[in-house]
């Protein structure tokens, strides 16, 4: 059963094994967002995820003959990496089974840490499947990532930690995907700071909390890929709803765009990389919301397993959506001087040319002319304005994304 007491001693049996991540004021983004935040980094665990406070706990709290034959878990990645560094570290053999769309870094982690790794099925629920199969099959133990008891006491000590760090919060945001800390840490404050609001924020991609609210209970949802992996769970955790629900009163749903930007902003503004799950709080904040405006709010970044991979494209969007990049489509004669002219226009707005991409195979029927792409950086949304401006008024056929 869940209690406060479980959240307590979890704090004590953790204290040796995990980190105590720092939290900090940040004046740029508290500028940008009309509010006093202090950011909790989480990401700043050795795995680079909160889940290695659930996962730690879960395996201090084994038997000796448990720990002999060893645990499994389905898991998109943190989870799995946690529960992979502590078992290797306590002496447990860790089996972990993946859907296949897991971040590639995640799963060479995981192996580095000396888990077993499997890529099954396409859902977090296929891997669920695989991963009882094996504990039926092999006596192994099953730690379920999100819905075990002593998983969100371990993930709750966050919430205990965080008020003993900065006591003067009026509300904490925090990302929701499955629930686990999300109920762990409405469980602690539940108990030694219930006037304090918590605001739950979860992807437009995966609204498992949004979708149990309405429905008074944990249901399934259609799941969508996305930048917040982590989050992306088909259904809420039964026991997670039970300590959210009583607690939680608002949830917030953010878009890829807004993810990406989020991110992005983490990156320039706090030095910080953080994966998309992590930035869900940042990217309801930018909205500015009115209840919050001159208060003081804590935001959980909760992971950093970003794949690098994507992590330029995640860039590019961010600052697209933020008006400092653009792409502009232009239908230009074929003639000498014409693209010299054009740059030149492109210069006089101030905008910064990233790309220039001149394509005659693929042009208008009229072969006197030709496509001409190019990408430009740009300060803000009224920047691209001005360049919009000024094609316009020099009579260009073009077509601007941004």
């Amino acid at each position: 059963m869940l209690s406060f007491q479980g959240i307590v001693d979890a704090q004590q049996r953790l204290a040796s094994h995990v980190r105590q991540t720092p939290v900090f004021h940040s004046p740029r983004l508290s500028r940008l967002c009309g509010a006093e935040l202090f950011f909790k980094h989480e990401y700043q665990q050795v795995t680079g995820s909160f889940k290695e406070r659930g996962a730690c706990n879960r395996l201090l709290l084994l038997g000796a003959a448990e720990r002999a034959r060893g645990v499994v878990a389905a898991s998109a990645g943190n989870h799995a990496l946690g529960l992979a560094f502590h078992g290797q570290r306590l002496g447990v053999p860790v089996r972990v089974v993946m859907p296949r769309f897991a971040p590639m870094v995640k799963v060479a982690q995981c192996r580095g840490y000396g888990a077993t790794v499997e890529l099954v099925g396409e859902s977090f629920d296929e891997a669920r499947a695989q991963a009882a199969s094996h504990a039926s099959d092999l006596g192994l133990t099953l730690v379920h990532g999100f819905d075990d008891p002593e998983v969100i006491h371990g993930q709750g000590t966050l919430g205990l930690e965080l008020v003993e760090q900065i006591e003067a919060l009026d509300a904490l945001v925090v990302p929701v995907g499955g629930g686990g800390l999300l109920a762990g840490v409405s469980l602690a404050l539940e108990h030694v700071r219930p006037e304090l609001q918590i605001v739950a924020v979860e992807a437009a991609n995966a609204p498992t909390l949004t979708r149990a609210l309405e429905q008074g209970g944990p249901v399934p949802v259609p799941v969508r890929p996305g930048l917040a992996d982590g989050l992306a769970v088909a259904k809420l955790g039964g026991h997670c709803y039970a300590a959210i629900a009583r607690h939680v009163r608002q949830v917030e749903c953010v878009s890829e765009a807004e993810i990406a930007a989020a991110i992005v902003r983490l990156m320039e503004l706090e030095k910080a990389v953080v994966e998309g799950a992590g930035a869900v709080g940042l990217a309801w904040l930018l909205r500015k919301p009115a209840q919050l405006a001159g208060k003081r709010v804590g935001v959980v970044l909760s992971g950093g397993n970003i794949d690098l991979n994507i992590a330029a494209r995640v860039i590019e969007r961010g600052l697209s959506a933020d008006g400092r990049l653009c792409r502009v489509e232009i239908e230009l004669f074929d003639q000498p001087g014409a693209l010299a002219r054009l740059l030149a226009l492109i210069a006089g707005t101030e905008a910064n040319l990233i790309q220039v991409d001149h394509d005659r195979n693929f042009a208008p029927a009229d072969v006197t002319m030709v496509n001409v792409a190019l990408v430009l950086e740009t300060r803000d949304s009224e920047h691209i304005e001005r360049v919009r401006a000024a094609l316009a008024s020099s009579g260009f056929r073009f077509q601007l994304r941004g």
